[in-house]
């Protein structure tokens, strides 16, 4: 069931551009997944883990511009606190393909 989102709503929702520093894999996590840590400029660093090992592989995924929800209070996910989250669109195989800008843009830049 669909509920209309009001535009204050969606305002308070603070998705950001970053690129990714770093990727590792998480051995940790329950489902296979990376270790990513976040430049958002200005913001500064931040980590999380991300299921998208189906279509990503690590060195494909430095210096990769992504959108990702930065207004999340941190999560423990296995041993590590997730700071974010990183956008995607997830197919029907579970297979998550990332929101990435068109150009590259400045770090920290505020999606609306």
């Amino acid at each position: 069931m669909e509920k209309n989102l009001q535009w204050k709503e969606f305002m308070n929702v603070d998705m950001r551009v970053g690129t990714i520093l770093h990727a590792e894999v998480f051995e940790e996590a329950r489902n296979p997944a990376y270790k990513i840590i976040v430049d958002f400029g200005d913001l500064g660093e931040r980590k999380t883990s991300a299921q998208i090992t189906t279509l990503y592989q690590l060195e494909d995924l430095i210096g990769k511009q992504v959108i990702a929800v930065v207004n999340f209070p941190p999560k423990q996910i296995a041993n590590m606190m997730s700071e974010c989250l990183i956008m995607g669109a997830i197919g029907e195989g579970k297979e998550v393909t990332l929101l990435t800008p068109d150009l590259q843009v400045k770090n920290g830049l505020r999606i609306g």
